[in-house]
């Protein structure tokens, strides 16, 4: 086989790795492989089209660093419910001790700790942040 087959292949192995991974990173690096499959198609030396690889590769992961899709995943897990789904749940407290209490949630008892700022009454609660096993509520909204 020719050196621009192997490119290939290896390019191929990475898509097909993102699609399980789901990560734009082995994708950019996969450009970079394609790349060093043109070169070596060409008739490019082994050192060249590695390079040429290597230069795409890293060009690319760099420019992927600087969009939206980067920075995508760096919010906080605590209070984002798209990565936690007890976010916007509803609690009724019957009690406060201290701005603390402990409520049935999900089956089991939790530890409930009332947002700054807000006056401890009875009722109906929404969490609005998970910190470790205790949840952070809000009066809910009607």
């Amino acid at each position: 086989m020719s050196d621009w087959t192997y490119w290939l292949i290896g390019a191929g192995i990475l898509i097909v790795a993102e699609l399980f991974i789901g990560t734009f990173y082995l994708l950019m690096i996969a450009v970079g492989l394609l790349c060093g499959a043109g070169v070596a198609w060409l008739g490019a030396s082994g050192p060249q089209q590695t390079l040429a690889a290597a230069l795409v590769g890293i060009g690319a992961t760099m420019i992927l660093r600087r969009t939206r899709y980067a920075r995508h995943g760096r919010g906080q897990a605590a209070n984002d419910p798209s990565i936690n789904l007890d976010i916007g749940q509803r609690v009724t407290v019957p009690q406060w001790q201290e701005r603390r209490a402990r409520v049935m949630y999900r089956g089991a008892l939790w530890d409930v700790e009332l947002r700054a700022g807000l006056e401890p009454e009875p009722g109906d609660f929404e969490i609005v942040e998970v910190q470790g096993n205790r949840l952070i509520v809000a009066r809910r909204q009607a």
